[in-house]
């Protein structure tokens, strides 16, 4: 992080006597000492740190002194203020210590330094270790503020690599006993329900995008973690309660084309469950061009199941199961209703019942099975649902399964 910054000189302005920098190098100690203590006593979050915080901050203190009176003592020679003064704390303090609080620490240094000028200072010099003091802390400041700059930048390319890792091992459902500390780092908290969105990535530049999704998702109080994989999207979100609301919003960041949301889950370690089925209805969904968008994984279950995708035929053919251990009489009247077309009288006459009783059955397979028999796509998955539970059922009895 510490990478070497713009070099600045000290040449500028009324040049500080010779006898001054010699009394300022005597004092640099007691003068760090100093500030290190008006540290301790004005600022609160400064004295809650751990003792090894504080350390990496006094040498810092110690370092910028130091670099100041080397800086005063060779006036015509370039000096690396970055490379003398923060290069002396590890990487880490640039996460514990914020840009503002640094800019305070500075403020304490400098004044500690202007405060000792007079004892400091030869007669007749006080005035212009001042305005040396001035200029060095100017430039000591935008150093700072270019060393966290470069912090920053590091740590939002860092945070971009790691993001993408977790979403892949949600993709992948491979199993990482990193997955949940990895999302913690990255800012995730416990939620109620986690759901996998899936679509096409737009033609704009990757990192703005998911820059945007991250903010729109701070904005309404939901988290997100988002990475694109060549042209594809995919956006793990958690939420407290109904995910479809916060797929809805981040529908607009996919390219033109279908987006799928898979079945919501407890956590995020069960989060692959949701990528799967969203996956494996995103490869299918141009089969249905009517489909809502975004459109959740489950009404795209016949498009899954002919497509080959076990969890969507298994998921049809329980259905049918469902029904058979429910009521017998359920399964013969859908079977009867799909037959004769989805005709309410034709129904009846083929069972030789009233066509009440007929609807009355309808409506309890669509109590038990959440699928409405007189909607034309849910009767066509309840079709579906019927031929593969069969299926299964012959295979068991034969003992092919």
């Amino acid at each position: 992080m510490w990478e070497r910054l713009p070099l600045v000189s000290s040449t500028s302005g009324p040049r500080v006597k010779a006898a001054t920098v010699k009394r300022l190098q005597r004092a640099a100690g007691d003068i760090a000492t100093e500030a290190v203590g008006r540290m301790e006593s004005s600022l609160p979050w400064f004295a809650v740190m751990s003792p090894n915080q504080r350390s990496w901050i006094g040498l810092v203190v110690q370092a910028g002194v130091a670099s100041f009176v080397e800086w005063l003592a060779h006036p015509h020679a370039a000096h690396d203020v970055t490379g003398g003064v923060f290069a002396t704390a590890p990487r880490e303090m640039a996460r514990a210590v914020s840009l503002q609080q640094t800019v305070e620490l500075v403020r304490i240094a400098v004044e500690t330094v202007e405060d000792n000028a007079p004892e400091v200072a030869v007669a007749g010099d006080e005035e212009r270790l001042r305005e040396a003091v001035l200029r060095y802390s100017r430039e000591l400041a935008f150093q700072a503020a270019l060393v966290y700059a470069q912090a920053a930048e590091e740590r939002g390319a860092w945070d971009a690599r790691l993001e993408a890792l977790v979403v892949d091992a949600v993709v992948v459902g491979e199993p990482d006993p990193e997955l949940l500390s990895r999302a913690a780092a990255l800012g995730w908290t416990g939620h109620t329900a986690v759901a996998v969105l899936a679509g096409t990535a737009s033609d704009t530049e990757t990192q703005h995008s998911i820059d945007e999704i991250r903010r729109l998702a701070r904005r309404d109080g939901f988290d997100v973690l988002a990475s694109i994989d060549g042209h594809r999207l995919v956006c793990v979100l958690g939420v407290e309660g109904d995910p479809m609301p916060a797929a809805m919003l981040l529908t607009g960041f996919f390219a033109a084309g279908p987006v799928v949301v898979g079945p919501a889950v407890d956590d995020l370690a069960a989060a692959p469950t949701s990528a799967r089925a969203a996956l494996a209805g995103l490869s299918v969904a141009a089969a249905w061009p009517a489909a809502p968008r975004p459109v959740p994984a489950d009404l795209l279950l016949p498009e899954r199941a002919i497509a080959g995708d076990e969890e969507a035929r298994t998921a049809l053919a329980d259905v049918y199961s469902l029904l058979a251990d429910t009521d017998a009489t359920l399964v013969e009247t859908l079977a009867a209703f799909i037959d004769s077309g989805g005709a309410l009288e034709s129904t009846a006459r083929l069972l030789f019942v009233h066509p009440n009783t007929v609807r009355y059955r309808l409506r309890r397979v669509l109590d038990v099975s959440g699928f409405a028999p007189t909607n034309p796509r849910d009767r066509w998955a309840l079709g579906i649902g019927l031929t593969l539970g069969r299926l299964r059922d012959e295979s068991l009895r034969n003992g092919s399964l």
